[in-house]
């Protein structure tokens, strides 16, 4: 029987993946619109930033996970490298959105690849042990499950941070200068992010070890992945995984602030303040100086996520009913149908807007937790199969997955933007007036682009032969091997 663990520890764990997401939110969200109109340079240029850039991150995957296998310390494997890395993460995090001033275009573009790389490397250096961590903290597959589900609702409580307050906090910080007011919302998430490292490699406890006979080899350890074929499944799952979220969460404050209508916006927002007695005032997100289009992309993502966290409680229970991979493709279909939805929304249709947004992220809530845990499962699965276990470097070929996937979302993003036509606002003053293909392009981009990425998962997953029944022999047999 493995050790349980406290609720202090799955916090402490969890706190990890709020702090990371204070960065990744950001990234996927909001870094896009950054670099456009507020840092000032093309979206031609950003996608090739977003590709190199995110590149640079899947080739340091591996190699991180590597020497993270190798890495022998009092503290373990992994959780050194949490601290190790807290205080550059939250600097690189910092410096990536900070806009250097009376720089030439030539000189910008140098600042933006050259802190845009570090910071993926330094995510990678703390990601890549992060994720394999939960490998090694249980092997219950219950425990894990509930670690996974507490995970997940800190992540969506760092998501709401970003989602709901950062394009506020940019407004109200930057008195109008969006470029001033991204360099201080950033400095404050940086912060809280270091702090959260700090946390999670204090509360947290590596319990799971490879056999100490086993022998150490970097070759024999991705010869196990390529011949691990739910490994390979999921793989290619997070590349589409990551090519959606980059690609409709990237383009999804261009929808707001160019496609829907800015009147109704105003009014809902006053409205909405009114009815909460100023509450949305006093949150930032309404009154005086207040801008309807990110108010209101502020509220949707807030309501979002909330309906997010009911999502995580339900998939947690149908985990248990219909295993990880079942629960995974429900879930997936439901977000698919609900996303593409979006497109069809008229732009007065603001409420409509709220209600597709919590139906998407509760749908989404659902999966969340799920390829996560499946990829504790599959390094189980070769530990079963194989007889070796390499955490760190199962976890890093799958996160290599997730970096190639929003390079290539990104790139596409960036690249939609100039295909269709996209005029960048100046960090001061009133937005830009867009073309029609431009919004029709901002539309598409948001819904029925990404969605075929969800269909090509959920292809992918029949073929995923990790199935509930599977688990619990794996669980048993493991257990007792290393009694």
């Amino acid at each position: 029987m493995e050790q349980k663990i406290t609720i202090r520890e799955k916090i402490g764990f969890s706190l990890g993946d709020a702090a990371a997401n204070f960065i990744f939110q950001t990234i996927m969200l909001l870094q896009l619109q950054f670099y456009t109109d507020s840092f000032g340079i093309s979206a031609g240029v950003v996608a090739v930033l977003f590709l190199v850039g995110r590149l640079v991150g899947a080739v340091a995957d591996p190699v991180v996970g590597a020497i993270a296998d190798r890495t022998e310390t009092k503290w373990g494997k992994f959780r050194p490298w949490i601290l190790w890395t807290a205080v550059p993460f939250g600097i690189f995090g910092f410096l990536a959105f900070y806009t250097p001033t009376h720089m030439e275009q030539a000189s910008k573009i140098i600042w933006a690849f050259v802190t845009y790389i570090l910071l993926m490397l330094v995510y990678s250096a703390n990601n890549i042990p992060y994720s394999a961590l939960s490998g090694v903290i249980t092997g219950d597959q219950k425990e894990r499950n509930n670690l996974f589900s507490v995970r997940f609702v800190f992540v969506v409580l760092a998501t709401i941070a970003i989602q709901g307050f950062a394009k506020p906090m940019v407004n109200h910080l930057g008195h109008g200068d969006s470029a001033h007011g991204y360099m201080i919302t950033m400095g404050i998430f940086s912060a809280l992010a270091m702090i959260f490292f700090f946390l999670t490699f204090s509360w947290t406890k590596e319990r799971i070890k490879p056999r100490p006979e086993q022998k150490q080899s970097l070759i024999q350890d991705i010869k196990d992945l390529m011949i691990n074929k739910p490994w390979v499944i999921m793989f290619v799952v997070f590349v589409m995984m990551f090519i959606f979220l980059s690609i409709r969460n990237g383009m999804l404050v261009f929808y707001f602030e160019y496609y829907l209508d800015v009147p109704r916006m105003t009014s809902i927002m006053n409205t909405l303040n009114h009815g909460t007695f100023g509450f949305l005032e006093f949150l930032g997100l309404a009154g005086p100086g207040a801008d309807a289009a990110d108010s209101i992309f502020g509220i949707t993502n807030i309501l979002g996520q909330l309906g997010a966290i009911l999502g995580i409680w339900v998939g947690n229970r149908y985990v248990k009913r219909l295993g990880k991979r079942n629960t995974f493709i429900g879930g997936l279909l439901l977000a698919m149908i609900s996303a593409a939805a979006f497109y069809i929304v008229p732009t007065p249709a603001i409420g409509m807007v709220f209600l597709l947004q919590i139906l998407f992220n509760f749908c989404w809530g659902i999966t969340m937790p799920v390829p996560w845990a499946m990829m504790a499962d599959v390094a189980d699965y070769s530990d079963w199969k194989l007889n070796r276990r390499s955490t760190a470097i199962v976890f890093a070929g799958i996160v290599v997955g997730l970096k190639v996937g929003l390079a290539i979302g990104g790139a596409i993003g960036g690249l939609l933007l100039k295909w269709y036509n996209y005029v960048p606002s100046p960090p001061k003053g009133p937005r830009v007036q867009q073309l029609p293909q431009a919004v029709e392009g901002i539309r598409l981009s948001t819904s029925i682009y990404p969605a075929l990425f969800i269909l090509f998962m959920v292809g992918l997953l029949l073929f995923y032969g990790i199935t509930q029944k599977v688990e619990i022999q794996m669980q048993d047999e493991l257990a007792a091997r290393r009694k």
